[in-house]
């Protein structure tokens, strides 16, 4: 059993920064990969970061690298999105994910990797 609540989004102007949260029930820990996807009207659904705890790896979309940095709180049983330096473009519903655990994945994440959705927190940046 796992679930996945996401806090932490709002409305800010460009340049500002938010931290998003999400809080995990056991199981996440003994995922392969946890991840945050963003998708906005009338776009497909994008990988933006995820974290390979089977590797100790992180991955980060070409168009938040650099800004954005993924880190968990094993304690709290929680992920974390920081994002800095936001643009319009960042606009969109952010959802928490992770797989299961029972089989591995690479990058970049794709949705049909995971198994398990939060129900998403909204980020929208003005201009």
């Amino acid at each position: 059993e796992v679930q996945l609540v996401e806090s932490g989004g709002g409305s800010v102007q460009t340049g500002g920064s938010l931290r998003l949260s999400c809080a995990a029930s056991g199981y996440t820990y003994s995922s392969n990969c946890i991840g945050w996807f963003r998708q906005a009207p009338g776009k497909e659904r994008e990988g933006v970061a995820a974290l390979y705890t089977s590797g100790g790896t992180t991955y980060y979309a070409d168009s938040v690298k650099g800004r954005f940095t993924i880190s968990q709180d094993n304690a709290k049983n929680t992920v974390y999105l920081r994002m800095n330096s936001l643009k319009p473009e960042d606009t969109a519903m952010y959802s928490c994910a992770a797989d299961r655990g029972d089989a591995y994945s690479f990058p970049p994440p794709v949705a049909s990797d995971f198994n398990y959705w939060g129900q998403g927190t909204q980020v929208t940046v003005s201009s």
